[in-house]
């Protein structure tokens, strides 16, 4: 979940700071006129806020609408959950510069390690694998589809972004 900070600004707005679960770095501001101004902080300047786009009040209201999902909802499901008491079943997406890309499950021993289970992978060409053995071999762009335990699923993604246990 992203960590989100708010801030007053006397005679602009409020400023809204927001760290994603990607670490990624973001500001928005909303003027008292309505308008908003989304700064994005690039990874190699942590000082830095780089304006991004600048939006009229309706606009940020169509787009926010968009982002939330009121109007089309993915099929994807990159980031879809469903808990059912102590299981939880996540999609979760294997960017580019993770350690575990390029090697397979069994050896990243994730059931070993983490106590999940990988029960499908969606691939780049949408092509999936029911159930991949550990000889499947972990690929930028898939989605793995993962069931266990909340704690466990937090261990996996860890053991996904350094690639050993």
């Amino acid at each position: 979940m992203a960590n989100i900070r708010e801030t007053d600004l006397p005679g602009i707005g409020r400023k809204f700071s927001v760290e994603t679960e990607e670490s990624e770095k973001i500001s928005i501001i909303v003027h008292e006129d309505g308008k908003r101004e989304i700064f994005h902080n690039p990874p190699d300047s942590p000082e830095e806020y780089e304006l991004v786009v600048t939006l009229g009040d309706v606009e940020a209201r169509q787009i926010a609408s968009i982002i939330g999902g009121m109007s089309y909802r993915p099929s994807g499901l990159e980031q879809a959950e469903l808990s059912l008491s102590q299981l939880s079943i996540e999609w979760y997406k294997l960017k580019r510069n993770m350690d575990c890309l390029g090697k397979t499950i069994g050896d990243l021993a994730i059931r070993e390690n983490t106590g999940t289970v990988v029960i499908a992978s969606i691939e780049s060409s949408r092509k999936q694998k029911i159930s991949p053995g550990p000889e499947y071999v972990l690929q930028e762009g898939y989605t793995l589809v993962v069931a266990g335990e909340r704690s466990g699923i937090q261990i996996l993604k860890q053991l996904l972004e350094r690639g050993s246990g």
